[in-house]
């Protein structure tokens, strides 16, 4: 059978990688042509555009670059329909994926889309689109059945693909050791302006616990000049760059910001206290879309305070030192989060999430 999946962002060249590796497994014969990255390509697909001439994130950006997401977009749509697919696969990256959904239905493809788009946390009413344009809908949160069900959609959850992956890695030969301290994981996010707010006011926390070592993982694409000229004023701070999950093998607590290593970091079983601060306008607007309880995946998936969460001007010095300190000092506390993950882990992890997901696709390719 013939497949065509497009994924524009680095974790959805991961989890599309590991579909392609199960789709192998479901149809030896697969013939795979991918929009993606490095992974989906080792995994045995023939990779057209790579995700990093994809990756326009921000209102201002989006704008500058319209003539070339545009072209990108054309472009799709004649590779395509050149390649005759049996079944077009969407992953997550709803701003280019819906649009090239809604012109494939229109042209009698058959369209599955894995991971769904967060509309749950705003723009409800784009579900009404989504139903007519695509005919399986594969979640990967337990709560987006339920989501979907109010709205007369009837869609497949099939786990989270974060738990294969995160189970291969505990399981994987440990890295060396990265300080002879105990170690604190600072997660700062991947967004310049952002992590420029952000990391400052996690990064004091290093003078009050200083027997710890404070690691800041690095994004790709973030410079090392930049991350230094934040960090380099502590003595006992560091720096490591693709080795994030290395790091919360070893560490003791974190300091996460929001989204999807907040989830990363509870299924390693690293206490977390989630830390976000935006400008005061983003911050405005967002305040007015987002229809969620809470911004972090672990709390949005529980339905409950698992991680507490520090938001714009709850995210001070003095309110961080009290929530670290009782992951690190209070037993009950630490006991409780452990518990909490548990559970977690239990709610996400009965189902393999790509294994699932690829016998879906197989046999939607078959009819």
């Amino acid at each position: 059978m013939k497949y065509y999946i497009i994924a524009g962002e680095a974790s959805g060249d991961l989890h599309g990688s590991n579909l392609i590796k199960q789709l192998h497994r479901q149809d030896p014969n697969a013939d795979i042509r991918c929009w993606g990255g490095d992974l989906m390509e080792q995994a045995g697909a023939q990779v057209v555009k790579h995700y990093r001439d994809l990756a326009f994130m921000g209102f201002i950006e989006v704008v500058m670059n319209l003539r070339t997401i545009l072209r990108n977009m054309d472009f799709c749509k004649k590779d395509i329909t050149a390649f005759k697919p049996d079944v077009l696969v969407l992953i997550d990256y709803p701003g280019f994926n819906l649009r090239i959904a809604k012109w494939a239905k229109k042209q009698g493809l058959k369209v599955v889309y894995y991971i769904s788009p967060q509309v749950w946390a705003w723009q409800e009413s784009r579900v009404k689109g989504i139903k007519e344009c695509v005919d399986i809908m594969l979640c990967i949160l337990p709560f987006e059945q339920e989501f979907y069900h109010k709205w007369h959609y009837e869609v497949e959850y099939v786990g989270h693909p974060l738990v294969e992956v995160i189970k291969a890695a505990k399981e994987g030969p440990p890295d060396p050791p990265f300080s002879d301290k105990p170690i604190i994981a600072v997660l700062p996010g991947s967004r310049k302006q952002e992590v420029s707010v952000k990391l400052p006011i996690m990064l004091t926390m290093a003078k009050h616990f200083p027997d710890y070592q404070f690691v800041v993982a690095q994004a790709p694409s973030l410079e090392d000049s930049f991350l230094e000229s934040l960090t380099g004023r502590h003595a006992n701070v560091s720096m490591v760059k693709g080795q994030t999950y290395g790091l919360l093998r070893q560490a003791t607590a974190a300091l996460v910001t929001s989204g999807t290593a907040t989830l990363e970091t509870a299924l390693f079983g690293v206490p977390e206290v989630v830390c976000y601060k935006g400008s005061p306008i983003s911050y405005f607007f967002a305040k007015r879309l987002i229809k969620v309880k809470y911004i972090s995946l672990v709390n949005l998936v529980m339905d409950k305070l698992v991680v507490k969460e520090l938001i714009q001007h709850d995210l001070t010095e003095a309110n961080l030192l009290k929530e670290l300190s009782l992951l690190l000092n209070d037993a009950p506390t630490r006991k409780q989060v452990k518990a909490d993950y548990a559970a977690l882990w239990h709610k996400l992890g009965e189902k393999d999430a790509s294994k699932r997901a690829a016998e879906i696709i197989f046999t939607a390719a078959k009819k």
